[in-house]
């Protein structure tokens, strides 16, 4: 078996297309998460604390605005990823039960 024919099979397999769309799809979730944690959460954040800017909050000499956001942003995905694994093994298991 050649090497063209081989890659041509290890491209094919469900696998790595499945791996592909999600990669693409978790990038430009990524991308809503960010606008949304950026754009909305941390001005809120931002106004509550009396602040122009969300890099203005410090404890001491360190400033951990950013720091939050990335928490923030963390948390948001990691509770979607969560929900839908939820919803996929409830899924299966109606399946199975069937």
């Amino acid at each position: 078996m050649g090497f063209i024919t081989e890659f041509k099979e290890f491209i094919n397999k469900g696998n790595v297309v499945d791996l592909a769309v999600a990669v693409i799809l978790g990038g430009a979730f990524q991308k809503i998460v960010d606008s949304l944690v950026n754009d909305m959460i941390m001005p809120i954040i931002a106004f509550a604390g009396n602040m122009e800017n969300i890099g203005e909050l410090k404890l001491g000499p360190f400033t951990y605005g950013k720091l939050m956001a990335a928490s923030i942003n963390f948390i948001i995905i990691a509770f979607v990823l969560f929900m839908i694994i939820k919803l996929m093994n409830r899924t299966k298991e109606k399946v199975i039960k069937k």
